[in-house]
């Protein structure tokens, strides 16, 4: 196309992307209109994309990180050929493909779900990483970000992992329309301001006026021949642009314009322009993942094991056995122990730093390309990520999530290094699993058993040694549990534990035993979904469960055994122990008894149970 022909583009995109939210009756019109060059010019020159192979392997990526800014993006599917008309006028309808912000479950052309602010540009890094470093294709990333969004903290720990990592087939297109939700933004039109900062986190800049197509042009192309690191576009833009009412005027944020017919006249009309966009130059060969036996590791009986070793010898055997799996870690591979994957499998570990955004965000990417990603760091830390891990699951994304140094067993470290909401947090996730082993071998095969799941799944891993419970052939199904003591119809109380309070709970039934108190134990190591035929059993035939937790009350083991009889039949007596105060720093022994999850605290409170019963 001409730059004539460009420009004309550019008014179609416009014009259906005004058609599109004046039919929905809502919308985003103006913030798609700004940027309505930068990706004309993308769609019709630099895209490589085949539209009816979103699965080519040598495809261009690209990312829409101002998810709100979709009706540019529909309409410029529609200019691609990928839909029709009568679909883009569905536009945030019910059962519609083209939701209010893009979603890769509803449309193969969509590599995340965006739409939190700030999420796009990380996620595109991790893309970029799984090109350069893993895959070796020549593909590029483009990244469309809004200049409201570079105002959150994940954007620049997006920068700062591009730039060290040299990834050059990365490039940041930022519409500076200056105009942000409320008012306008911080920096407004200085480029200038955006662009001392990307450079000094490494970046290649380039400054332009974004509604000058042949600027654009030079830009994109400048961009692609930049070698060594990451480019970032910064295009002046109006929002609103082309209509006089609403160009670069406040107050419009969000809103379909008043009178469409008479905006769409201004702009000359609707138009049926097609582009043929650019498929890759190569055909790609898809990405041969070798496999291999799996040799989980073992220990022998009487030996004791944390739970974050077995994860991290675990991982490392998952990854000579399967080459899609990838690790990434905070910068905390010596304590949650990925370092052992490191070690044997380097070109499939990436070290994030204390990056926790950036670490969930590059495993979202990494999943979209098809790798099975591992990221790990403290569970106290992840919650930084929530906002991540909510998107994630929003994608459908397929991620691996371990946090080690879980609840106040971690000892004298104190409150600041302790998990105790991430059950919490993790359980709320859409769609997700939450497994929490309590010894060395079910840590061992559940770090397997996740990679051939779907979703979020979460591993909660403990940081002191713990004694062998199980052998290393024992199986440990999502969803299941296992019954350590009983004994049947005669066990006064089932005691319900997971993870370090296991072996707790088994010492309080010792304690129990001699003093002719015959309770049930029960590791409930799948926190969600969780085992509701043994618990809903154990209620039956004991009347009462005892939840015993290193987490805090709320969110956690118990709520997780509570929804076991949230189908209207009768729920039983249920007793919570579990971390209700801010733990100090002691040793792991002494923080647990403080916080009433110890064994002694474990017998004393059957104890009383078992006398409540019987008190006339």
């Amino acid at each position: 196309m001409d730059s004539a022909e460009l420009a004309e583009l550019g008014q179609q995109l416009r014009v259906d992307g005004i058609r599109a939210s004046a039919a929905a009756g809502s919308g985003h019109p103006t913030s798609s209109m700004s940027a309505a060059d930068l990706m004309a010019v993308l769609l019709a020159h630099h895209l490589h994309y085949d539209f009816d192979r979103p699965e080519h392997p040598a495809n261009d990526r690209f990312v829409l990180s101002k998810g709100h800014a979709s009706p540019l993006l529909y309409a410029a599917y529609k200019a691609a050929g990928a839909i029709d008309d009568e679909e883009l006028l569905t536009f945030r309808k019910l059962g519609s493909r083209l939701e209010g912000h893009p979603t890769p479950r509803r449309l193969p052309w969509v590599e995340t779900a965006t739409g939190s602010l700030g999420l796009g540009l990380p996620v595109g890094v991790g893309i970029a990483l799984s090109g350069k470093r893993l895959e070796g294709s020549g593909h590029r990333v483009w990244v469309l970000c809004g200049d409201s969004e570079l105002a959150e903290g994940s954007i620049w720990e997006a920068a700062e992992h591009a730039s060290y990592e040299n990834l050059d087939n990365l490039t940041a297109i930022v519409d500076v329309n200056r105009l942000g939700q409320r008012g306008p933004t911080r920096h407004g039109h200085d480029l200038d301001a955006h662009a001392r900062r990307f450079r000094a986190f490494g970046w290649h800049t380039i400054e332009i006026d974004g509604h000058d197509v042949d600027a654009i042009d030079r830009a994109y192309g400048e961009a692609r021949s930049t070698l060594g690191q990451p480019s970032v576009i910064l295009a002046r833009t109006l929002k609103g642009k082309g209509v006089a009412d609403v160009e670069d005027r406040e107050g419009l944020h969000g809103k379909p314009l008043e009178d469409a017919d008479a905006a769409i006249e201004e702009l000359g009309g609707v138009r049926d322009l097609r582009v043929r966009v650019h498929t890759p130059d190569v055909e790609g060969v898809p990405r041969s993942v070798p496999g291999g036996r799996l040799d989980l590791p073992r220990w022998e009986r009487g030996e004791k094991a944390a739970t974050r070793d077995a994860f991290g010898k675990a991982l490392a055997a998952l990854g000579t056995a399967r080459g899609d799996v990838v690790a990434l870690d905070g910068e905390v591979g010596d304590s949650t122990r990925t370092e052992f994957f490191a070690k044997e499998h380097p070109e499939r570990h990436v070290e994030c730093y204390i990056a926790e955004q950036q670490l969930v965000a590059a495993a979202v990417g990494l999943a979209a390309r098809g790798w099975v990603p591992y990221a790990a760091t403290f569970a106290a830390f992840l919650t930084r990520a929530h906002d991540v891990i909510r998107m994630a699951a929003v994608s459908g994304a397929g991620i691996n999530l371990v946090g080690s140094h879980a609840g106040v067993s971690i000892g004298q470290d104190g409150p600041s290094q302790m998990g105790l909401e991430d059950l919490a947090m993790m359980r709320s996730v859409h769609g997700s699993t939450v497994l929490y082993p309590c010894d060395a071998h079910q840590t061992a095969r559940l770090v397997a058993t996740m990679a051939g799941l779907d979703g979020v799944r979460y591993l909660r891993t403990s940081r002191g040694d713990g004694p062998l419970l199980y052998g290393p052939d024992e199986e440990f199904p999502v969803g299941g549990s296992k019954v350590l003591r009983s004994l049947g119809q005669d066990d006064r109380v089932t005691i319900v534990a997971a993870g370090v309070t296991v072996p707790e709970a088994l010492a309080a039934a010792d304690a129990l035993d001699a003093q002719g108190i015959p309770v049930r134990v029960v590791d409930l190591y799948s926190v969600k979904p969780v085992d509701r035929y043994t618990l809903r059993r154990a209620a039956e035939e004991t009347g009462c469960l005892l939840t015993v937790e290193d987490h805090h009350p709320e969110g956690g083991l118990g709520d997780a055994v509570l929804d076991a009889f949230l189908d209207g039949r009768p729920v039983p007596r249920l007793v919570r122990l579990a971390v209700t105060s801010v733990p100090g720093s002691a040793s792991p022994e002494e923080q647990l008894h403080a916080a009433g999850i110890d064994a002694e605290s474990i017998a004393a409170a059957v104890r009383l149970l078992v006398e409540q019963a019987i008190t006339p």
